[in-house]
């Protein structure tokens, strides 16, 4: 989902981690505020309120849940802003500094402390779930803060996207009011010291030897010029002046549009400018000529917690690779029969190129076709969804082309809609170049980004009643890109995949995914370079070397994420395997996908208890 961080993808959540921890992705995690402050440990205890007295619901656990929730929109403002919650709107804390790490220390310390006052034993079952995942919340995040963020810029994954998304006016960020409005320059006055910090960080990440590859540094230069070197009226920053409700009045729009002529003009431009100037000749001097995060001090270890927070597994990068080979050989051989019964005659990288460049699969002269197919694949798929998913979200839904500032590095994702549900969940898609446009994985994709994959599972959550509200936006890669990689393999039971070319773009989003089990691990743990991962890619998947190129520099970026789509995947299919054998001819898939959603996101381990206590009642969970 994104990070949702692009934050891709989809994911916010990704994007969240990335500022939580150390370079992590999505969903953005802030420093806490000294204004709002979090409750002490003494005022947590002395509740009233809490008691760990065995009820039929916990009311002492059920409160403490809502106090880690609660707090954590303090210490996540911006996490509160694209769930809905408005409060915190005018706030972006510092949280690359010394004191952000303090706080957060102390944040998931208190929390895990304070959860083992209480007997799983007199917990119901939802609560023990709970009691599950707030343990591997503060363990996982307690961990990843042992590790330094020298790296908080990079092309993909950071906070300069995240606040570019939101300056743009037609994202979480609310402009409706003049508050909205006086809010935001409050957050942007924030978001410089934000840049400013980053710099330092940077500065001391090439003392420490800790830096980003060069080639991802030439991905940001772009990126910041475009804010650096924008006329006014054309800069990101001075969109919403462009979009006064109607109901302003004429003060209040000279006011605020001299209020943020003055910001972008004295302070954002020339932070950029700053900014800039230092990552195209001091940084990019101490750039990495390396690829993987092997070559950073400690980064054996680092990338060891990284598959951790992102697969949710204990699995190690030897054995992620040696899965990642043997799904890469399997999903070839499926993709020799397509390319079989299409009647190619040549290899199958001469069948990649055949797709890439067949021009019957670029149709497309006008973006706004390419929205109208997705329209149209949602339509023709419509009619089979009640056969397999007996509950569906609420939660409105829309596709829209990705915006034009970051369009050029985008990858399709989706953004989750607010808790409340007056925002949609919206699926964007990048087009560049319409003409250029391949139709050939769109199925595949409409069903991974948008329905039933994420929208499906991040709406159901979020709608759900019966879960605390910290679970409702948790997110965990492994289970929700799993969830919507797995949901690709129901393209036949929904009508789609008729087109043998649409069966083999699912085949090819498969075979990317395994092939960045390989690749990611490659690069990171047995000394790869770019080129040799962008070979490997290209020897066994039908993208274009271009788009290839930006997925192995997008795991350069942020190690490990890319691995929780495939393990995550592999889990599903598992117990979906298992519960066919247990159940027969009574195995209803409809049920099954309500069991796998009905808890939300969660890491593997717990979801694979909850679903074998159901396919056998008598695994202990």
């Amino acid at each position: 989902m994104n990070l949702y961080l692009n934050i891709k993808k989809t994911d916010l959540r990704n994007t969240y981690l990335k500022f939580k921890t150390t370079h992590l992705m999505k969903k953005v995690l802030i420093i806490f505020t000294l204004i709002f402050g979090l409750k002490t440990e003494a005022q947590i205890n002395n509740s009233k309120e809490i008691t760990t007295n065995p009820t039929m619901h916990n009311v002492g656990f059920i409160t403490l849940l809502t106090h880690y929730y609660e707090d954590g929109l303090k210490l996540n403002p911006l996490n509160a802003t694209f769930q809905g919650d408005y409060r915190y709107n005018d706030i972006l804390p510092n949280f690359l500094s010394s004191d952000y790490k303090k706080e957060m220390k102390n944040y998931y310390s208190s929390y895990l402390d304070k959860s083992k006052k209480f007997e799983k034993a007199k917990l119901s079952e939802s609560e023990r779930m709970s009691y599950a995942i707030l343990k591997w919340e503060c363990e996982i995040n307690l961990e990843s803060l042992e590790f330094e963020n020298y790296t908080p810029i990079d092309q993909m994954w950071s906070m300069n996207l995240m606040i570019g998304q939101l300056a743009g006016g037609s994202s979480a960020q609310p402009f409706k009011t003049v508050e909205d409005y006086d809010n935001w320059l409050e957050r942007l006055d924030d978001y410089v010291v934000w840049l400013k910090s980053a710099k330092s960080k940077m500065e001391a990440g090439i003392m420490a030897k800790n830096v980003l590859p060069k080639s991802l540094i030439k991905k940001v230069l772009p990126q910041l010029a475009s804010v650096a070197d924008a006329e006014l009226q054309s800069n990101l920053f001075y969109s919403p002046i462009y979009n006064f409700p109607s109901e302003f009045t004429e003060s209040d729009r000279a006011r605020l549009t001299s209020n943020y002529t003055t910001l972008i003009t004295n302070k954002i431009v020339p932070t950029y400018k700053e900014l800039h100037d230092f990552m195209a000749n001091e940084y990019m001097n101490a750039g990495r000529e390396s690829s993987g995060i092997q070559d950073i001090p400690n980064g054996d270890a680092y990338y060891a917690h990284q598959i951790k927070l992102y697969t949710t597994t204990t699995l190690t990068a030897s054995e992620i690779h040696e899965i990642g080979l043997k799904e890469v050989a399997r999903i070839s051989s499926e993709m020799e029969k397509v390319k079989k019964e299409v009647g190619f005659t040549g290899t199958l990288k001469d069948f990649f190129k055949e797709v890439r460049t067949k021009k019957e699969l670029m149709p497309f002269t006008d973006p706004q076709q390419v929205i109208d197919n997705f329209n149209d694949i949602h339509k023709k798929m419509t009619p089979k969804i009640n056969a397999l998913f007996s509950k569906q979200p609420k939660t409105p839904f829309e596709v829209r082309r990705t915006e034009a500032f970051r369009e050029a590095s985008a990858s399709a994702e989706y953004n989750p809609g607010s808790l409340d549900g007056t925002r949609p969940g919206i699926f964007y898609v990048p087009i560049p170049d319409v003409s250029s446009y391949n139709i050939y994985s769109d199925e595949d994709l409409f069903l991974h980004e948008a329905i039933p994959g994420h929208h499906f599972q991040i709406s159901l959550t979020q709608e759900n009643e019966d879960l605390p509200q910290f679970r409702k936006t948790l997110w965990y890669s492994a289970y929700g890109e799993g969830w919507a990689l797995y949901t690709e393999s129901l393209g036949k039971e929904l009508g789609l995949y008729q087109d043998p070319y649409q069966y083999f773009g699912m085949l090819g989003a498969e075979m990317h995914r395994a092939v960045r089990l390989v690749v990611d691990t490659g690069l990171h743990s047995k000394g790869w370079s770019r080129e040799e991962a962008i070979q490997y890619s290209l020897d066994n998947e039908a993208e274009s070397e271009a788009a290839i190129t930006a997925e192995i520099e997008r795991y350069m970026a942020n190690p490990g994420q890319a691995l929780s789509y495939k393990i995550g995947q592999l889990k599903i299919m598992e117990l979906r395997s298992k519960a066919e054998a247990r159940f027969g001819n009574d195995f209803d898939i409809k049920l099954f996908h309500e069991k796998i959603l009905e808890a939300g996101c969660v890491p593997l381990a717990i979801l694979e208890d909850k679903m074998m206590s159901w396919i056998n009642p008598n695994t202990k969970f």
